[in-house]
């Protein structure tokens, strides 16, 4: 893939990964980044069937003593968050209060998979740079980092790669649309990434968002925006899921830790490369019909990548053979092991169970026939299909969403 000269490389500017790391968190928000009033972002279930908001507080208050778990604490985030919940959350930071000083919070805490982290982001930019998130769709960037209100993520999920990324997906409560956002803004100051936050998820979770985590690193790998740093962290991320995968779902600690690992690099790989056809479409399946989004993309994954081969048989071939194995790829040419990808994610999307689109919905759905002009539309605005390959036309999109759609 063609780069350019000089690269531009977003990531935060504190990474502390590792077992236990999330009780370092009052070191790197007291002295890393010398804030002392955060607000933790979270959602009800990880505050109440989880031990993860019970640690990041431990942590908190070790470091800050004026942190209460009482009352510093918002568990308000809702899946997919919406421009309505980012608004809520906004007021709770007390945007108003033009004085730092004078606001009551300096810093958040974002803990959980990619909707804590989308709300924190989208807030925060909002009361740095005021407006509406519509303001912000991509294709603008919002290329200024945020200053006032800096972001600190703590994930509990190996796949969404949100803790290190430059971008945040936010609903339009008056459209339905979902958003992307992009920008140095939507770039956490500092994240905090403790496998260990992951051994109680369930194989569901553990399963779609693994497969996310692979989707950004395969997209990644043949954006036509890839460069020397993103495939670094794509193939690395790769090559872990691949031999990762499956054991992770089963619960083996030493494959959890890999996958965390792996969907950060993953996420620093889309981040500076940008994602491609997989995610263009799957972000209108979530908004339309509330599939959650790293199912979604497993879903399309094999049928989309079998379309797009063609526009980059020899970096699909090294995505099949980080995958599969070198030894394992069974090809001899790269259009050879490029064309056992797709098989080879339709294998692992029936290893970790993941339903067809179509028994997903519950049968036969008219809506959704209805709707694939929208959603093609919805997917082509986004920019990602932009970076494919092989890029598509309206046509060839409501194609695959058929398809997709009537295979299962």
């Amino acid at each position: 893939m063609a780069s350019p000269a000089i690269q531009r490389v977003l990531a935060p500017r504190t990474l502390l990964v590792g077992g236990g790391a999330v009780a370092r968190l009052g070191e790197v928000v007291a002295q890393t980044l010398r804030r002392s009033r955060p607000l933790v972002v979270t959602d009800e279930t990880l505050a109440t069937k989880t031990d993860a908001v019970e640690k990041v507080a431990r942590a908190l208050s070790a470091s800050l003593p004026s942190f209460s778990a009482a009352t510093d604490v918002s568990t308000a985030t809702i899946p997919d968050p919406t421009t309505a919940s980012v608004d809520a959350l906004v007021a709770k930071l007390g945007a108003a209060e033009a004085s730092p000083r004078r606001r009551r919070y300096d810093c958040v805490v974002a803990v959980g998979g990619g909707s804590p982290m989308d709300s924190a982001k989208a807030a925060c930019a909002l009361v740095e740079f005021g407006g509406a998130m519509r303001d912000y769709k991509a294709p603008f960037d919002l290329s200024r980092e945020l200053t006032r209100v800096p972001i600190i993520a703590v994930p509990t999920t190996a796949g969404t790669g949100s803790e290190v990324t430059r971008f945040a997906v936010v609903t339009d409560s008056d459209t339905g649309e979902k958003m992307l956002c992009a920008g140095a803004a939507f770039v956490p100051a500092a994240a905090v990434v403790d496998y260990e936050l992951t051994l109680s998820a369930p194989w569901r979770l553990t399963a779609d968002t693994g497969i996310d985590a692979l989707c950004h690193a395969m997209e990644a790998y043949v954006s036509k925006r890839a460069n020397w740093y993103s495939d670094a962290m794509a193939t690395s991320a790769m090559s872990a899921i691949g031999a990762n995968a499956r054991a992770a779902c089963a619960g083996a600690p030493e494959a959890r830790a890999a996958m965390m690992r792996a969907a950060t690099q993953a996420g620093l790989a889309f981040s500076n490369a940008s994602v491609t056809l997989i995610h263009g479409m799957s972000r209108p399946i979530g908004a339309y019909f509330h599939v959650p989004h790293g199912l979604s993309n497993a879903m399309l994954a094999p049928d989309v990548t079998a379309f797009s081969l063609p526009g980059a048989l020899d970096r699909y071939a090294d995505v099949a053979r980080l995958l599969l194995g070198s030894g394992n790829s069974g090809e001899r040419t790269a259009a050879d092991a490029a064309a056992r990808l797709p098989e080879a994610l339709a294998a692992l999307n029936r290893d970790l169970e993941v339903p067809t689109l179509r028994a997903f919905l519950g049968g036969p759905d008219d809506r959704f026939e209805a709707l694939v002009p929208t959603m093609a539309t919805d997917a082509l605005n986004s920019g990602s299909p932009l970076n494919n390959p092989l890029v598509p036309e309206h046509a060839d999109i409501e194609a695959l969403y058929r398809q997709i759609y009537q295979g299962g």
